[in-house]
């Protein structure tokens, strides 16, 4: 469906709105996930806190009668695993939902304003889960139905105008992934984690703002393309669908690999890295920012390397360049474990996690757009959008599973985290040397700043 509207740039107006917006909610998203993790290992989940949370205790019972007992970093990780995994579950339900009554217009409203609701209940302890199950189902709303206006915004034969399109409404979310953990990350180590979510509830209904003052541009419906031709597969489709699902599963394991920046590596980060430079202490979630710095800054550098192997006929297919960035990705995990072996017992030296942080950024540029650019390309057009849509629960999966490594944590970390969390809320050593020697500290006030 295309939306007859006046232009900008030689692209319709409403692309632009749209991409402010995605920019915002992207903006809030990442912000909140860089604290989130940290804020429950630091604060939520200890004592003085975690009692407060309405549900919690039938919650944390459900989760471990499936995936068994569970210590308090272990029990943040899996939570903040089964919260990104329905982040890309969901979205298909939205869609359903707008296409069948809605429309897409009205789906995204509903999905900001939910979005918003949810990042305001992260500034009370008792509304946590409450919280979180808001951004889901806001996400669900509005991620997939915002990037289908986007293509409904040109005519279907204008593809080259539409594939442009794409990219600056892609340059926009990755413009919120690099400022969201920037801004969010020190307001909250500043002032403390409540602001920190206040400022992407900010961000959220800047977004709110942003689409309903471009409401007119945009399509209410995007109508769903109608193939014709024999309903089912032929013999050659289904071994092109079996092979496609046999990749989107291997990447799953990538998946994992590339999810670890977002959870587990936050901890790791705030216990041994010497974030002390000078007077300032780097905050934990600017690693998470230098990931997706690297992501765009590396897009013409590579599209270089790309261009000059075709022109000697080398290019890599699409399966080469999803194994180097699988590759690029266990390689990029492995430095944190140098580092760890070869600081021995000083803490690691910042470079290391922004090393590893800037390898994962490349890794994800080489195989998660060349994997939808592989199932766009090879999937029959009867299955299109249904493989399209397997591609991201793949994603539900990996950030499902993200939390397994679990079993590997210490296991007297319970009183280990407590001892931290209390420790990075004070600015001397001396006082973190006198907490780790008291049986009984008292436990830190509840609007403390986020020392991490």
């Amino acid at each position: 469906m295309e939306t007859k509207q006046p232009t900008l740039l030689g692209h319709p107006k409403g692309l632009f709105y749209l991409a402010a917006t995605e920019a915002w909610e992207r903006f809030s998203y990442y912000g909140m996930t860089a604290l989130v993790v940290l804020y429950m290992v630091n604060q939520l989940l200890l004592p003085g806190h975690v009692q407060h949370i309405f549900g919690f205790s039938g919650f944390k019972t459900a989760v471990e009668s499936v995936v068994g007992p569970l210590s308090t970093q272990a029990l943040a990780s899996q939570i903040f695993g089964l919260y990104s995994g329905f982040v890309y579950f969901t979205p298909l339900l939205g869609g359903m939902i707008a296409d069948r009554w809605i429309g897409q217009r009205n789906a995204v409203v509903i999905g900001a304003l939910s979005m918003s609701a949810g990042h305001i209940a992260m500034g009370f302890d008792q509304s946590f889960l409450l919280a979180l199950l808001l951004l889901v189902i806001g996400s669900g709303f509005l991620k997939g139905n915002i990037s289908a206006q986007v293509g409904a915004l040109y005519p279907p034969e204008d593809e080259a105008r539409r594939t442009r399109g794409f990219v600056i409404f892609s340059t926009a979310i990755n413009v919120g992934a690099v400022i969201g953990p920037l801004l969010c990350g020190l307001i909250a180590q500043v002032y403390g984690w409540h602001y920190g979510f206040g400022i992407a509830a900010i961000f959220m209904l800047f977004g709110l703002a942003t689409y309903l003052y471009g409401y007119r541009y945009l399509p209410a419906r995007v109508e769903r393309r109608k193939y014709e031709g024999a309903s089912r597969l032929t013999v050659v489709e289904r071994r092109i669908v079996v092979a496609l699902i046999a990749v989107l599963i291997i990447s799953i394991f990538e998946s994992i690999a590339y999810g670890q920046i977002f959870n587990v590596s936050s901890i790791w980060i705030q216990q041994h890295v010497a974030l002390d430079l000078g007077g300032f202490r780097i905050p934990v979630p600017w690693f998470q920012s230098i990931n997706s710095v690297f992501s765009i800054a590396s897009v013409p550098l590579l599209f270089w390397i790309w261009r000059q192997q075709a022109l000697r006929g080398r290019e890599p297919n699409e399966l080469a360049k999803i194994g180097t960035g699988a590759f690029l990705a266990a390689a990029s995990n492995l430095i944190p474990v140098a580092a760890i072996f070869l600081s021995g017992a000083a803490p690691v030296h910042p470079l290391w996690p922004f090393l590893y942080s800037a390898g994962l950024g490349i890794s994800f540029l080489y195989y998660w757009p060349t994997l939808l650019a592989l199932v766009s390309r090879a999937a029959p057009a009867k299955m299109n959008a249904t493989l399209m849509g397997v591609a991201f629960m793949s994603l539900f999966i990996a950030n499902t599973l993200v939390g397994w490594d679990r079993r590997l944590l210490r296991k007297d970390e319970p009183r280990s985290i407590l001892d931290n969390a209390r420790c990075n809320r004070h600015r001397w050593r001396g006082s973190c040397r006198a907490i780790r020697s008291s049986p009984q500290s008292p436990a830190p006030p509840r609007r403390a700043a986020a020392r991490f």
